[in-house]
């Protein structure tokens, strides 16, 4: 029997799965949280084999609760179950050790497929998520910043403006925005502030 832990801080959502494997014979709902800080807790308590997770919630993102799992509890597989498949949403849960990620217009036959593969430890992905990965693996570079694109970036999470990266580097300020596009593409972002968020969550700014 796969042991199930369902965490998303929409009780509407949780109660939905429930009753989703209710019928199941091969899996049952052992537990849920409404957010990630209490998920990591319960799927480590109730011994989960697989957790159903969402990204966006209070207290400890979707994200974060997932590195937290496979540091802690290593044999349980968290499959990410969200309605957000941007490119910045999509490479950290991958990254943080999620082994699949489904949307949640997925069909139920779909979402217990899914379950069954997590529990014997193989990755399974939605279409669109594939692209954005194999986007990812296909574009020079990707994700792998430059020094110098560290330092902007850097610049920008201080608070600096385009005129005062430049001034600090002693480049030009096209230069700088020429930078920052090459970031936002390879952090899969649009915009300064989602640029800064994102390298906080790969590390790449202290």
């Amino acid at each position: 029997m796969i042991r199930l832990v369902v965490v998303d801080d929409h009780p509407i959502v949780r109660g939905g799965l429930r009753d989703t494997f209710a019928d199941a014979e091969d899996m049952v709902v052992v537990g849920e949280a409404g957010d990630g800080a209490e998920g990591v807790e319960r799927a480590k308590l109730l011994a989960a084999d697989v957790v159903l997770m969402d990204l966006r919630m209070p207290v400890m993102d979707g994200v974060a609760a997932t590195a937290a799992l496979r540091e802690s509890a290593p044999n349980t597989r968290v499959l990410v179950l969200t309605t957000f498949d941007s490119e910045s949403d999509v490479l950290p849960a991958i990254e943080a050790g999620a082994i699949g990620y489904l949307l949640k217009d997925a069909l139920p036959e779909e979402l217990m497929r899914a379950v069954r593969a997590a529990a014997r430890g193989e990755s399974v992905l939605a279409p669109s998520v594939t692209q954005h990965l194999m986007g990812q693996v296909r574009r020079p570079g990707a994700g792998t910043l430059t020094d110098r694109e560290k330092e902007v970036l850097q610049l920008v999470a201080n608070g600096s403006s385009n005129r005062e990266a430049a001034a600090a580097l002693f480049i030009g300020e096209a230069s700088v925005k020429t930078h920052l596009q090459h970031i936002y593409g390879k952090l899969g972002v649009r915009d300064r502030a989602s640029a800064v968020a994102e390298g906080y969550r790969r590390r790449l700014l202290t």
